[in-house]
């Protein structure tokens, strides 16, 4: 965002406190372009002014547009953005809040992350964690992922997910290592891993993160909040609550 454009968005999404310093004539324009031009730089003054004396309001606001902004990028795929691949689920599969997860088996942030979503399931368990593969680190991401969806098939999903995040980035080895500690039928996998339905998946995936602007992982979706990062427990469980309460 532009500086003129932010500075713009703050003189008509401020609070409604600078609304009253502006004066009770503001109250009565319905729109921007009902106020005259001199009225107008005057409101503009004084707004400046407020925000000048009181610049603790700026964070504040950026984050409302941000949320704004992240609505509106949000609102129209939604639904298909928290419809998971089958079986690609953590947590709660019927629960009411929903977390989505973009996550590379190659990415060490998401391995760090492992533990933060597990005690976050345990500790709500209304969780729903939508886990969206985006193979986009090194190589063998995209191998990894491929196994991961078809252990989700089976519904095994949860147990590889755990076994590859325990063990060594992604190989051959590591790959049929973790695949076998989570019980999955190896030849059947290997089968539907190459499924054209597979594939589909994966470009989902990457066509949702370039239309959310995710170029990283882990990245995660819930509610209003799009948020970039191994955050930790703390801010994802704040993100949570806030979902949980519309």
């Amino acid at each position: 965002m532009t500086t003129s454009a932010f500075r713009s968005a703050l003189v008509f999404a401020l609070p409604a406190a600078l609304l009253g310093v502006a004066g009770g004539w503001w109250l009565q324009a319905r729109t921007p372009a009902a106020i005259g031009g001199s009225n107008r730089a005057a409101i503009e003054g004084v707004v400046r002014d407020y925000i000048l004396d009181h610049p603790e309001i700026l964070p504040e606001a950026m984050d409302r547009l941000q949320a704004r902004e992240n609505q509106a990028r949000l609102a129209p795929m939604r639904g298909a953005l928290e419809t998971p691949f089958p079986g690609a689920v953590l947590g709660n599969p019927a629960g009411k809040v929903t977390l989505v997860e973009f996550t590379d088996f190659a990415c060490t942030y998401c391995r760090k992350s492992v533990e933060d979503v597990a005690a976050l399931i345990r500790a709500n368990p209304d969780l729903r964690v939508v886990v969206r593969e985006l193979p986009i680190i090194a190589p063998e991401s995209e191998p990894a992922a491929r196994m991961g969806l078809a252990a989700a098939a089976q519904g095994k999903y949860a147990a590889f997910h755990q076994a590859m995040f325990a063990g060594p980035r992604p190989s051959a080895e590591s790959i049929a290592a973790a695949a076998r500690a989570a019980g999955v039928d190896p030849a059947a996998a290997q089968t539907f891993a190459g499924r054209d339905e597979v594939s589909k998946e994966l470009e989902r995936n990457l066509g949702f993160a370039r239309q959310l602007g995710v170029n990283g992982t882990p990245a995660w979706v819930i509610g209003k909040d799009m948020i970039a990062g191994a955050v930790g427990q703390d801010r994802l469980q704040q993100a949570i609550d806030a979902a949980r309460k519309g």
